[in-house]
């Protein structure tokens, strides 16, 4: 019997690397819009608001446009899944970790997602192998995320540390998440795939969001409701409908690659709204992820 022939690795195109580029303004600008949200609303309300109103306008798109569902019971399984790994947890260790630490560092520390992203891929698909090439990528990302941390969060726990460690904590879970969305969303429309996820999403937080803050009263400074919005409807509804085409164009480690180019928009957005600053730490820290991104996805060259 012969071997089968592997795979060929799967690598950016143009039109791919726009939608990343277009990825990374919309979720760059989520970090500033956590900030603002959380000075009106606690941590699960701004989860909730933006899952489930980025959920309402996908299934209104859905209706309008008559896309077709699916009837495979799985699908609420998948749905469920994806709303846990991609929106439940990570976007509550994210919101939380934004009340201790800056946008700016809390970007560079989610850009490890595409560290985790490239290594779960490649113990689940056999076009997504971790080469010696990408396990130095790996190698040299993890360096910039220690790096980027500083010996004191590592010398001793505090609120700063335990925020990063949520950081790192939701780039884990995006990067199963990833590995997930590509093999239960095969058969799925993106705008299906994004508005079921973001529904079991709220699902999951509903319950968190009543016993830790109660019932929002909805009385926010227009502030905060704009952030809100912004979030429900740029950051989830819009997000996801570019995130799922990537998918489906670029596999699981390859999109991960988005969250290396959030953290220049994060941080310039920070410094202009917020006066935030970053140390050289932080950016050392940076130049290493990104040096670990271009290794990742350097081609291999052919002859």
């Amino acid at each position: 019997m012969k071997n089968q022939p592997t795979p060929s690795p799967i690598s950016l195109s143009p039109l791919a690397w726009a939608l990343l580029a277009g990825l990374a303004l919309i979720w760059g600008s989520s970090f500033l819009s956590n900030r603002a949200a959380l000075t009106g609303a606690d941590v699960f309300t701004v989860v909730f608001i933006r899952v489930a109103g980025g959920a309402v306008l996908l299934w209104l798109w859905v209706a309008l446009r008559k896309i077709p569902v699916g009837r495979d019971p799985r699908i609420l399984l998948h749905f469920t899944v994806m709303g846990l790994l991609n929106n439940a947890i990570p976007f509550t260790l994210i919101v939380w970790g934004q009340k201790h630490i800056d946008s700016g560092l809390a970007s560079i520390l989610n850009a490890s997602t595409a560290i985790f992203g490239a290594l779960i891929a490649a113990m689940v698909f056999r076009d997504e192998r971790l080469s010696a090439r990408k396990s130095l990528g790996i190698a040299t990302g993890f360096a910039g995320v220690i790096v980027a941390i500083g010996p004191d969060a590592l010398g001793g726990f505090d609120l700063t540390s335990a925020g990063q460690i949520a950081i790192l904590g939701a780039a884990t879970s995006y990067g199963f998440a990833g590995a997930y969305a590509r093999f239960a969303t095969r058969k799925m429309r993106p705008e299906v795939a994004a508005a079921g996820m973001l529904s079991a999403g709220a699902l999951w937080t509903l319950p968190l969001m009543l016993v830790f803050d109660g019932v929002p009263t909805l009385d926010f400074a227009p502030s905060v409701w704009a952030a809100l919005i912004w979030l429900a409807v740029g950051c989830s509804s819009l997000a996801y409908l570019l995130y799922y085409r990537i998918l489906a164009l670029a596999g699981a480690a390859n999109l991960a690659l988005v969250t290396l180019l959030i953290p220049p928009v994060a941080i310039v957005a920070g410094w202009a709204v917020y006066g935030e600053r970053l140390g050289w730490a932080e950016l050392i820290g940076f130049a290493l992820l990104a040096v670990g991104l271009m290794i990742l996805n350097r081609r291999p060259k052919s002859g």
